[in-house]
C-alpha cells in the first residue's frame, strides 16, 4: 500500500481558486481562525519516537464521539496516524453537514485506507458541492491504487476545478503504476493536461506524474512522453512548469534523454 504521506510537489491548500464552493459559515470563518487548516500540514512534524501512537489513537476514538470541536481534533489525529479501529468511525463522517468534518474524514481515510471506503469516497468526488472536499478525495484516492478509481480520477483531471485537478494528476501516478493498461490510460490524460490545462500547477503536477509513470509504459508511449516533456521544457509559458518538466526528464536517467538535454544546453536553448 502506498504511504499516504504526500510526496507531491504541490501541497494541499496552496491555492484557493475562486471557483471552489465555500461555506461562508464554516470554511470562511473556521479556516480563517485556523481551527483546522490542512490536516496534512502536521504529518511527520513530530519525532515518531516521542509520540505515544496507541494513546493518541485511543484519544482520537474518544474525541470522534464528541461534539464538532472534539471531532475535528480526533480527525486530525487520524490524518497523522493509522489505526484499523478508526475506519468504521470515520466513514459516517463523510456525510457530515460540516464540510470541514467531511474534508478531514476524507484525508483520514486516505491515511487509513480501507476497501469499504472506496464507494463513499467516489460518491463525494462526483457529487460533493464543496471543492475542498473533492480536493481531499482526489488526494486520498491515490492511496487506493488497486481500487476502481482510475476512471473517476481521469474525469476529475478533465473537468473539475483546478485545485481538484492538481491532486487528481498527482494521484494518477500512484494508481497508474499498478499495471500497464492503467499506466497507459493515466499517461494519456496526463499528456493532454500537460498540453492544454490552463493552470500551471496542474501542468506542473502532470509533468511530475508522467515522470513517475515512465517506467510502467510501453516504448511508444515513453517516446511520446519524452517529446511532450521536451516541448513543455522549451515552450511552456510558466517557469515552474518548465522546471518540473526538466526535473522529470533528468530523473528518467535515460542516457539518450540526458544527452539531448546537454545538447539543448550547448545550443543555448537551456541554461
Amino acid at each position: 500500500m502506498t504511504d499516504p504521506t504526500p510526496p507531491f510537489p504541490i501541497p494541499p491548500f496552496s491555492t484557493s481558486p475562486p471557483e471552489l464552493a465555500l461555506d461562508p459559515e464554516v470554511l470562511a470563518t473556521e479556516l480563517a481562525k485556523e481551527l483546522l487548516g490542512d490536516p496534512l500540514d502536521e504529518i511527520d512534524a513530530l519525532d515518531p519516537d516521542q509520540i505515544d501512537v496507541a494513546g493518541e489513537c485511543d484519544l482520537g476514538l474518544e474525541l470522534l464521539k464528541g461534539g464538532h470541536a472534539e471531532r475535528v481534533q480526533g480527525l486530525r489525529i487520524f490524518c497523522e496516524h493509522r489505526d484499523p479501529r478508526a475506519t468504521d468511525v470515520l466513514r459516517p463522517l463523510l456525510q457530515a453537514s460540516c464540510p470541514i468534518e467531511r474534508m478531514s474524514a476524507v484525508y483520514a481515510l486516505g491515511r487509513n485506507p480501507d476497501a469499504r471506503s472506496v464507494a463513499p469516497l467516489l460518491a463525494l468526488l462526483q457529487n460533493d458541492s464543496n471543492g475542498y472536499v473533492r480536493k481531499a478525495v482526489a488526494w486520498s484516492l491515490g492511496n487506493y491504487p488497486d481500487a476502481p478509481v482510475l476512471g473517476p480520477l481521469i474525469r476529475a483531471l478533465e473537468a473539475d476545478v483546478a485545485a481538484v485537478r492538481l491532486w487528481a494528476a498527482s494521484s494518477l501516478a500512484d494508481v497508474g503504476a499498478t499495471g500497464l493498461a492503467k499506466a497507459d490510460q493515466a499517461a494519456a490524460q496526463l499528456l493532454l493536461s500537460l498540453r492544454i490545462d490552463s493552470e500551471p500547477v496542474v501542468r506542473s503536477n502532470s509533468a511530475w506524474s508522467l515522470g513517475r509513470l515512465y517506467a510502467d509504459l510501453v516504448e511508444p508511449r515513453q517516446r511520446e512522453l519524452v517529446e511532450a516533456l521536451v516541448a513543455t521544457l522549451l515552450g511552456d509559458g510558466d517557469p515552474t512548469v518548465r522546471d518540473e518538466a526538466r526535473v522529470a526528464l533528468e530523473q528518467l536517467e535515460d542516457p539518450v534523454v540526458l544527452e539531448r538535454l546537454q545538447t539543448l544546453i550547448e545550443d543555448g536553448f537551456l541554461s
